[in-house]
């Protein structure tokens, strides 16, 4: 019998040998169990330590990744590794907005505990991963991949798998968020088309050690048996019911991710529901503020000759007055939460005695005809506002000014790529035909705006120029009170909004500076119709949701005495060891 010849690349092995021993390709006992554990072990992570994740562990993890099957070997998977503070602030934000659209899709009951649910980390994780299917070779280019085109994804999920499996054996905490719009996570990476996202992975140490799933143990769903979901040969005629919608009526027992300083209180984790939340926000820039200013900007605006407000011009004056002289309702209701009051005059058509001076300096336009601020006035207001908003404690913003309303409305339009119809609300003390009028203004508002586009195609409204908005159709209070946004930020201080008015100077602020979302608390919903579609841009659920036209800062002050008192009660709340 001749000695059978041995290749000294590839397999060694001969069929006489497989045939003798089919199990000796299985990996030594320890190895085996070590690897059932790590995969019972996995788990979806939402809350992280800040520590930075070593390159050579991080590159073990990745190869981990890079060594998963693919059809055809295709390798279609490509990693975007994410550092940047601002580029993940973005992310943080688009999750915050799609997490609310989601929660709105939901009956009441549902949508309010999948806000209490926390369902990413990517503000606090180090580390951002996107994972990327590069799909720009056609499918019949890829050997598998004619048959089921969708392959190569399938292998992206692999190489995920692989990734988190490995990341879980060096102790690192892994996280999935497909809270986003695909196309909104692709623009913000520059993704060229035939590149698609299958989400942003969250990667560091965890700050948590969930013993089980989270939303197993946030009693949103069960794992089935093994049993309903392991079928003999076919699918039989009473074969299993389909899944269960887990998005209708959770019903959570646990609230998942709770904050560190939450955990060692004495009481129920996210006891204080939203609050809990805006406390979170607080706390993390700094120590807990134990006040706050209210600043009350004021101004007039041209554009209330077109018959869009139920009040006189003089109104705006008679208020802002009033507040000087401490006996506007704003300043009453801020001065009840314990916060100083900063009144500021942005363009009244009489001065305001005893009011700081924040005036434009050039003529004014009424948004129909001519745009409400020239840009000077604009950047010149903006700055100002930036030093107003220095300081400690929450800032909460307030606003009067007759017919800012409408000015609002053609700001949130125009930032959020809305038709009037769709942003213009009743404002205070209006009817059907002042509403009819106030959406005609502003659709003529807008309509000029896309017509003096310098270039041949109006540039999308949602991708102009903030300041160039704020200009055309803002107003000097908005100007500002965005600015003030701004330079709160700067002193990392907690920014509380009030009405429709005052969201959109922080929407404005976010589309200049990202950062800013974080800093942000809406401390109401009002009941004009953009205000509700500018905080979900913001990722911001509201407070209080108390049907308020009051204006003034009044909503914004009763969330910030809230929040104040909260404050103080998690510091006197007793503590478990």
């Amino acid at each position: 019998m001749w000695k059978r010849p041995v290749p000294l690349i590839g397999d060694p092995t001969s069929a006489r040998e497989r045939a003798d021993d089919p199990r000796a390709w299985a990996m030594p006992t320890e190895t085996r169990d070590a690897l059932h554990d790590v995969i019972d072990a996995r788990r979806d992570i939402r809350r992280y330590r800040p520590d930075d994740v070593p390159a050579e562990l991080l590159e073990r993890v990745l190869t981990a990744a890079h060594h998963a099957p693919s059809v055809g070997h295709s390798q279609p998977w490509r990693f975007v590794v994410v550092r940047d503070p601002e580029t993940r602030e973005r992310a943080a934000l688009l999750a915050d907005r799609e997490r609310l659209r989601q929660a709105e899709g939901m009956d009441p009951e549902s949508g309010s505990r999948l806000l209490d649910l926390q369902l990413e980390g990517i503000r606090e994780a180090p580390l951002g991963v996107v994972v990327l299917c590069d799909r720009r070779t056609a499918a019949a280019g890829v050997l598998g991949r004619a048959s089921f085109p969708d392959a190569d994804l399938w292998s992206c999920a692999c190489a995920i798998q692989n990734l988190w499996l490995a990341a879980r054996a060096e102790g690192l905490g892994v996280g999935w968020v497909t809270l986003f719009q695909p196309a909104d996570l692709a623009h913000l990476l520059d993704l060229p088309y035939g590149v698609e996202t299958l989400g942003w992975l969250c990667l560091g140490w965890p700050d948590e050690r969930p013993p089980a799933p989270g939303l197993e143990r946030a009693g949103w769903s069960r794992r089935a048996p093994l049993s309903d979901v392991v079928l003999a040969e076919r699918w039989p005629s009473d074969g299993p019911a389909a899944p269960v919608s887990r998005l209708r009526a959770p019903v959570p027992e646990v609230v998942v991710g709770v904050r560190d300083h939450a955990d060692a209180l004495l009481t129920p984790p996210g006891s204080l529901g939203v609050l809990d939340r805006a406390l979170d926000r607080v706390l993390s820039l700094g120590p807990a503020p134990a006040g706050g200013t209210l600043l009350l900007v004021g101004a007039d605006h041209l554009v209330i000759a077109h018959g869009v407000s139920a009040y006189d011009a003089a109104v705006t004056h008679e208020v802002l007055t009033a507040a000087v002289a401490g006996e506007a309702i704003g300043v009453t209701t801020a001065r009840s939460a314990g916060l100083d009051v900063v009144v500021v005059d942005a363009g009244v058509a009489v001065p305001v005695p005893g009011a700081l001076d924040s005036r434009p300096l050039d003529p004014r336009g009424d948004l129909v005809t001519s745009d409400a601020l020239t840009a000077a006035d604009g950047a010149g207001l903006v700055a100002h506002g930036r030093r107003l908003g220095e300081g400690d404690g929450l800032l909460v913003l307030g606003e009067v000014g007759v017919g800012n309303t409408t000015v609002a409305a053609a700001l949130a339009a125009a930032l959020l790529g809305l038709s009037a119809a769709e942003t213009v609300g009743l404002g205070a003390g209006s009817d059907s035909d002042m509403v009819a009028r106030k959406v005609s203004v502003v659709q003529r508002a807008l309509d000029r705006l896309d017509r003096s586009a310098d270039i041949g195609e109006p540039e999308p409204l949602r991708l102009q120029d903030p300041l160039r908005l704020l200009a055309a159709r803002g107003g000097g209070e908005i100007a500002v009170l965005t600015g003030a946004v701004l330079g709160a930020v700067a002193a990392g201080r907690a920014v509380v909004l009030d009405g429709l008015a005052t969201s959109v100077a922080a929407l404005l602020a976010v589309r200049l500076e990202p950062g800013v979302s974080s800093h942000l608390i809406a401390g109401q919903r009002s009941r004009e119709r953009a205000h509700a579609l500018v905080l979900a841009e913001l990722g911001l659920e509201p407070l209080l949701d108390l049907r308020l036209r009051a204006g003034e800062g009044v909503g914004g002050s009763l969330a910030a005495g809230m929040v104040l008192t909260a404050l103080r009660a998690r510091a006197t709340t007793g503590r478990t060891a």
